[in-house]
Formats: structure tokens, sequence, C-alpha cells
């Protein structure tokens, strides 16, 4: 019988956020088993609503091989009966390496490298299956069966204008104008352009990391007072607590529009050169909520699944999508 599962996913943002409806599942229908998350310190914060739940921390210091040895002594301490590797990148490669005394007991999730590679070389056309349910998937080796569809959002998380500039009382929208990559990122003047159209009533929260992203967003709010930055004046859980207010998330293809949808709050995603039929959209999104680029003049699409080695001529693909089509189906879901 297993007891202790250690589940590791150390990076990136969102796919670190993709896995919590599948933790959250885990948990509420084996509530038997022990779970201890292998994930960096910040990103724990994003389990902030399953309760018991252990974490390891990945920090800094465990990227050299000396330190993933270390680490791999740490694990051997706690001792858990199956290791599940939803990264099986070369660092948690070298990490299983050091843990071969249990090789037999590894399982790793299978990111469907192969159908990504079709996809973006124009062979394979319809979607592929969502990252969501390969991580779900992954734990059927060990006879443990995990429905996604049976993830109850997390609770909305009161806010006041004690804490903060606006309120539940209001009409918030969130912005996440920003992406790892440029072929992923509507540009500034797409998004000035956009932000001037909407209703004057409405709370404009726009998200973003600390330093460059952050600058550019206290420019775009300069002397509007409906215009909020959420950025290193709020710590994640209380961007979470932001997000689970909102009335829609205005995100890329980035972290999110993930973490907004964790709130069962409607996100409207904004792609590039990436695409929704890739399996990394939103959890449980219509398709409407994805605008994509037109198809007759980017028919080669998607031509990356994670922004990099973009092609030159998809590069401004995204820019090419008018404001006045995500404005058509905000004003649906409002």
């Amino acid at each position: 019988m297993t007891k202790h599962l250690l589940i590791i996913r150390l990076s990136a943002f969102g796919d670190v956020a993709m896995t919590v409806p599948v933790v959250s599942v885990l948990k509420s229908t084996h509530s038997e088993i022990k779970i201890t998350l292998l994930t960096t310190k910040f990103f724990s914060t994003l389990y902030n609503q399953i309760p018991g739940i252990d974490f390891l921390y990945f920090e800094p210091k465990h990227k050299t091989l000396r330190g993933l040895f270390n680490l791999s002594r740490k694990i051997n301490k706690i001792n858990p009966d199956f290791i599940i590797d939803l990264h099986d990148v070369l660092r948690t490669k070298i990490l299983r390496l050091f843990l071969i005394n249990k090789f037999s007991n590894t399982v790793v999730v299978n990111k469907g490298r192969k159908e990504k590679k079709l996809l973006i070389r124009g062979i394979k056309s319809e979607p592929i299956k969502s990252m969501h349910r390969r991580y779900a998937e992954t734990f059927e080796a060990l006879n443990i069966k995990i429905n996604i569809d049976d993830f109850s959002y997390y609770k909305k998380i009161k806010i006041t204008n004690h804490n903060y500039a606006f309120s539940s009382d209001d009409k918030l929208i969130g912005i996440a104008p920003f992406a790892r990559h440029q072929c992923k990122e509507y540009s500034m003047n797409n998004i000035i352009n956009f932000i001037n159209s909407l209703d004057k009533s409405w709370q404009i929260l726009i998200f973003g990391a600390t330093g460059n992203e952050e600058q550019k967003i206290i420019k775009l709010c300069d002397n509007n007072s409906n215009r909020h930055v959420i950025s290193s004046n709020y710590n994640l859980e209380q961007q979470m607590a932001i997000m689970s207010n909102l009335d829609v998330m205005i995100s890329m293809d980035s972290a999110n529009g993930h973490i907004a949808s964790l709130f069962g709050i409607d996100v409207i995603t904004i792609w590039g050169a990436t695409h929704p039929n890739s399996g990394y959209g939103p959890l449980n999104q219509p398709k409407e909520n994805s605008i994509v680029p037109d198809l007759n003049k980017f028919p080669d699409l998607p031509v990356t699944i994670y922004g990099s080695n973009c092609p030159s001529n998809y590069v401004e693909a995204i820019n090419t999508i008018k404001c006045e089509r995500i404005l058509e189906r905000l004003n649906k879901i409002i």
C-alpha cells in the first residue's frame, strides 16, 4: 500500500500551477496518502488551499551536482514509498540517478514530447492532451485514479478597501500583459489601446513581475484612478486573493491565467506563436476564451510550444489580433 508520495515539480510558474488541481484531487480522494511536494518555497504558495501536504524546498544551492546530491540525501531521509517526477528535465533526471535505490519506485510523467513535435511541424493538427490530464495520468502507474474533473475550485478570499485600493464590490478586470518570450506578448501599444477602450467605471488590475514589468505598469497606471499596479506591492498569496475576486482575467500564454483558473475565474488568453491545441490552456476554459491569430494568415500555428526558437515571421503574429476581438469576448462574459 502506498503511504508516502514525493511529487517533484521545480518550475516554471505556470507549469507548477497546472499541477495544483491534480494534487488537490489526489489529497481529497486519497486522504490516507502522505504527500510531500518538492518545489521552491515561492511556488509552494500555489498550494495554500490544499490542507495536509508537506514540502521539501528546492533552493538555489541545489542547482549544482553537489547540491542535487545533498538534496537526494534529504529525500532518502524522508523515505517516500514512491517518487512522482512531474518535471522530467535534466536536473530531475540527475536527481533520480542519485536516488537509484528508488529506481523501481519512481514514476515519470509522459510530457507528450513526440506529439508536440508533430504539432509544431504541422504533421498533427488536432488538439493534444492537456498537461493537467498528463499529470493526472502519471499516477495511474500506482493504480491511483485522479479525475481532474473532480477538482473543487479554490475559495474566494475576501478583500476590503482597508488593505486594497479597490474592493470585491467593484467590477474587477485583471490584465497580465507580460510573457517570457516576445512572440507570446501583446505589444504595449496594443495593451494601451485595449485598456483605453474599457469602461471607465471598471477597476483595471495589471499584474507583472518586479523590475522592468512593474515599471511599465506604473506608467500605464499614471494619473488613472481606476488602474492599479499588482506587482511587488503584493506578495503571491495576496495576488492570489486579488485574483479570486476578479470578474475576468485577461492573460497571455503565461502563469497568471493558470492561477486565476484555480478560482473558477473566466480567463481570456491571447495567443501568438503558441496555441491552446498544445495542451497548455488554463483549466476548464471554453474554446471561445482563447483568442488566436488568423490561421489563414498564419497557417503553421503553433510554431513553438513554449515560445523559444520562434520563426521570425511569426514573432509578431500575436500583434495582428485586433483589440476589438478581445473586447467582444470580454463583453460577452461581463
